[in-house]
């Protein structure tokens, strides 16, 4: 089987410079593995300026570019298996409608602290919380008309560390049918786990960082107190419980798509810009 890299350092859909520069530090904090390419999409670096919101979404030109040049690379290396490093979750969805289009039978564990069901009429204008709706074909018009194949149903989406909902994703969820539980107290059981992978042939599994619990992981959004994204709260697993569940995916289980999305390391960016300012560095 073919597996590749795609290296995906989208940043506009998540408004922030940090998630092309995570991006691109992530791909060599993976293990190295020669017999999986890295084929990176096209995107534009940062340029400090503020994107214009239209039609309900910031910068879509740019995101939508985006999401085609994927679409493009993937076309062209027709490869089996998909693992996705983000920049933020947009990064998603190219490379999981790619692997519908492949493997018909297919169920998506998406590992996160939030829904990602958004819409363009929620207020919240990043196309990174939309990215699972518009999967389904609910999200935002303008992303799931890029999708060339079937569009999820309900019934084949597990979440892992979801916390507390806004009113408007609680809703969609309901109203699509999608069963979730809130895991602020107690994560999904390992059971539920593998009865939801035993109904599918092949599994995706979306990893957004900030499933983590910002104070024992500080990679991720909620670990910078000066954001404030939706108004969300961060996740509240730690780092060898999602090795459990990660390892448990992954030994019982055809998994040909695994995004890793949302890192986000403001230290070791803070300490690349410094550096930059040093004349030694740069001559």
């Amino acid at each position: 089987m073919k597996t590749i890299r795609l290296l995906y350092p989208d940043h506009v859909s998540g408004g922030l410079e940090t998630y092309y520069f995570g991006a691109n530090l992530l791909q060599h904090i993976l293990p190295e593995n020669q017999n999986q390419p890295i084929i990176q999409v096209n995107i534009t670096p940062p340029d400090g300026k503020e994107k214009v919101v239209t039609n309900g979404i910031c910068g879509v030109d740019e995101v939508l570019a985006g999401i085609k040049d994927a679409q493009t690379k993937l076309e062209a290396e027709r490869p089996d298996r998909v693992i996705t490093i983000g920049g933020n979750c947009i990064v998603s969805l190219a490379p999981f409608d790619y692997l519908h289009g492949i493997y018909k039978n297919t169920g998506i564990i998406w590992i996160d602290a939030h829904p990602d069901v958004s819409t363009v009429d929620d207020g919240y204008p990043r196309a990174h919380a939309m990215v699972l709706g518009s999967l389904m074909g609910y999200g935002a018009e303008q992303l799931s008309a890029q999708m060339k194949h079937a569009k999820f149903k309900s019934d084949e989406i597990l979440y892992v560390g979801l916390q507390p909902l806004h009113d408007y994703q609680s809703k969609f969820l309901n109203d699509t049918g999608v069963d979730y539980r809130i895991q602020d107290q107690e994560f999904v059981r390992d059971e539920e786990i593998s009865s939801f992978m035993q109904k599918f042939d092949h599994i995706l599994v979306h990893f957004d960082i900030d499933v983590l619990d910002e104070r024992f992981f500080h990679s991720t959004y909620f670990a910078n107190s000066e954001l404030v994204g939706d108004g969300a709260s961060g996740g509240k697993m730690r780092m060898d419980k999602l090795g459990q569940v990660l390892k448990l995916i992954t030994d019982n289980a055809d998994v040909v798509g695994f995004t890793i999305a949302e890192y986000l390391p403001f230290d070791e960016m803070r300490l690349h810009k410094m550096l930059s300012g040093i004349r030694l560095f740069t001559e």
